[in-house]
């Protein structure tokens, strides 16, 4: 926790000074679900530049799903969860994506999740060649973005091997040096994610991946757009139907959906298509459905357990306290 504690420091100053060079649109802070004589609220919201963070964004921009709510949004790309959330609470963001392994900053009070995404495969634990389990990783330097899935992936697979995360040296850093440092051979062995390792075996196409999500069968790994604590009823209801119309655009038109991610995060839609491929996909009906018989609640309540054992949390607390079912189920009902 000391250790993402002082990453995030060390790289705050940086991201808030970048925020409006990573902009989309500029503008003030929307700080109400209303609008002055039909002018259009300003929302800042922060994504991923991955499949899972940008294809509903892409989609409300192309679909005028954000006009339809009279909001303009100002899109801001980061480099993952956990710097979102530093700038929910420093007031420099309205609504961001985050990842499961930066669920436990909710479940912290730091954030509340305003809608769940997506199911996501995409996390994984890569090793140099020669390295063939996670037993192997004993003593060896593992390059991780410190509280990020990158790091829940890993330490799922020591849990599941039998170690604990001091019988390996354990490196923060930040996704971009993960994928310089594993490339350059600096470190033994990274937890990490798709497509950030699809960029890492154009290089080290011997790469062995010894671990992933899909190997934790009992699990289920959300990933999930979250507001401030204390964001503006009106605001969050109006963003949240944005995000469930491009929702079901999304689960109707997955092919359309990757050329319209592909062309905001400006890649190939073959890359973005591979990075879909990691990515389970519902329904606003089916995830209404689940917030209400208790499903997604088993999903955060799961997480939020294993994030104590890994000191990220002293506690699980109830997923009502930090994930606004009610709200999101009211949203598509009206």
């Amino acid at each position: 926790m000391r250790i993402l504690r002082r990453a995030l420091f060390a790289v705050s100053a940086v991201t808030v000074l970048s925020l409006s060079a990573t902009a989309c649109s500029s503008g003030s802070s929307a700080s109400s679900g209303s609008s002055a004589a039909g002018k259009a609220v300003k929302v800042r919201f922060g994504y991923i530049s991955d499949y899972n963070g940008a294809s509903l964004l892409a989609i409300a921009d192309r679909q005028g799903l954000w006009k339809q709510q009279g909001l303009d949004p100002e899109l801001k790309v980061f480099t993952n969860g956990p710097l979102q959330v530093q700038a929910l609470g420093a007031g420099d963001l309205d609504f961001g994506y985050i990842g499961p392994g930066a669920l436990w900053l909710p479940a912290s009070g730091k954030a509340k999740v305003v809608a769940i995404d997506t199911l996501t495969y995409a996390d994984h634990v890569i090793a140099q060649p020669g390295i063939t389990s996670v037993k192997d990783l004993k003593g060896k330097k593992v390059g991780v973005p410190a509280g990020t899935s990158g790091e829940m992936v890993l330490n799922l697979a020591l849990q599941q091997a039998g170690l604990s995360p001091s019988d390996v040296q354990k490196v923060p850093m930040d996704p971009a040096t993960v994928v310089s440092a594993f490339v350059g051979g600096q470190i033994d062995a990274a937890g990490i994610w798709y497509p950030l390792i699809d960029s890492i075996k154009a290089k080290k196409p011997d790469l062995v991946e010894i671990a992933g999500t899909r190997d934790f069968t009992g699990r289920a790994f959300p990933t999930a757009f979250v507001s401030g604590p204390k964001t503006d009823a009106g605001l969050s209801e109006k963003v949240v139907k944005v995000l469930q119309a491009a929702n079901d655009w999304r689960a109707a038109h997955p092919d359309e959906s990757v050329a319209e991610a592909a062309a905001l995060l400006k890649l190939d839609p073959a890359k973005v298509k591979a990075d879909a491929a990691n990515v389970q996909t519902l329904t606003t009906a089916d995830l209404v459905a689940k917030s209400q018989d208790g499903t997604v609640d088993g999903w955060l309540k799961g997480l939020g357990d294993f994030f104590v054992s890994t000191g990220q949390l002293k506690n699980s607390p109830a997923p009502s306290e930090y994930y606004a079912g009610d709200a999101y189920a009211k949203a598509y009902g009206k």
